[in-house]
């Protein structure tokens, strides 16, 4: 059985700076990730680090290659407690300089054959992704469709 593999590209009116600071900065990941803090400011070997929006951590991972603002690859492990007989998975970021514009391509692999976090992912990351994309051409960030991250959020609160 082969490995599931997701992988998506989006054009976004923005800069490669722009972007990777976006896809980086605790400051700004709430905005377009529903909440969310995730912080990879670090170099390879470095830890990525998110927490939902109650501030419980759901995300310690190593920094496997980061090349601002060009490439960024990251493991992912979720820590919810649904997903902890998982092993990791891999997340690349590659930022595609345009007239005007990046070419943003997030593959996402190296799931085990009957992975559960893949099709949360499959859900996910075109969620986080175009609401990504909205804030950094318009200032607005989309409404959160991820139902199954906001349980999470609101159990952890409780």
């Amino acid at each position: 059985m082969s490995k599931p593999r997701f992988v998506y590209v989006t054009f976004i009116a923005t800069t490669p700076e722009k972007l990777w600071q976006a896809l980086t900065d605790p400051e700004m990941t709430p905005l377009y990730w529903f909440g969310y803090t995730v912080d990879v400011r670090g170099k390879a070997g470095a830890r990525m680090t998110a927490r939902d929006p109650s501030g419980k951590l759901v995300h310690d991972d190593p920094i496997i290659e980061s090349d601002p603002p060009h490439r960024l690859v990251y493991a992912w492990k979720s820590l919810y407690d649904e997903f902890k007989d998982e092993g990791p998975s891999r997340v690349t970021f590659e930022l595609e300089p345009k007239p005007g514009q990046v070419k943003l391509t997030v593959t996402h692999e190296e799931f085990e054959p009957d992975s559960r976090m893949f099709p949360r992912i499959s859900q996910g990351w075109p969620a986080v992704l175009s609401s990504l994309k909205s804030i950094l051409e318009t200032g607005k960030a989309l409404p959160s469709t991820m139902a199954k991250a906001d349980d999470h959020a609101a159990k952890a609160r409780a």
